[in-house]
């Protein structure tokens, strides 16, 4: 009869890599359960345009910003800027359900999640490639669904 600590031996060791990957996600979509986000600063002169969601009231955006968020700072991370300006250009969001009042919160939380993933990268002085921060964001979509995804 195996023992309980049986099936512990037979599990894939995760790496490193693997577990912070995982952690960054989590602390992210507590990060994301509030609206908005902290921000340690805002400077007015490269993000002035978002000081209003700070200053005045702001209801939490739909679900389908922080979707097409993730998808606007994966083609970033990609440096996929074609598909990226083609999206803002065409305003693609409009026929993914967002409306026009939803382009503020979308640039914002667009760049919250690339600047986050971009210190990542920094304070692990390169180790965490922009691979691993879109494979990050995948697993930030994967628990902010739950969050962010409206109850039947």
């Amino acid at each position: 009869m195996p023992s309980r600590w049986d099936h512990l031996f037979d599990l894939k060791p995760v790496t490193l890599l693997d577990h912070l990957m995982e952690e960054v996600a989590k602390l992210l979509a507590k990060d994301l359960q509030q609206w908005p986000p902290p921000v340690e600063e805002l400077d007015l002169d490269t993000g002035g345009s978002f000081a209003p969601l700070f200053t005045e009231p702001h209801p939490r955006p739909a679900p389908a910003v922080y979707t097409e968020a993730l998808r606007l700072t994966r083609w970033e991370l990609g440096h996929e800027a074609d598909a990226y300006d083609e999206y803002m250009r065409n305003k693609r969001y409009l026929e993914r359900g967002l409306g026009p009042d939803d382009r503020m919160p979308l640039l914002f939380l667009s760049r919250w999640l690339t600047e986050q993933m971009t210190g990542l990268g920094e304070a692990t002085e390169g180790r965490v490639k922009r691979k691993h921060m879109r494979e990050c964001l995948d697993r930030l979509e994967a628990k902010l669904r739950p969050v962010v995804t409206p109850q039947a």
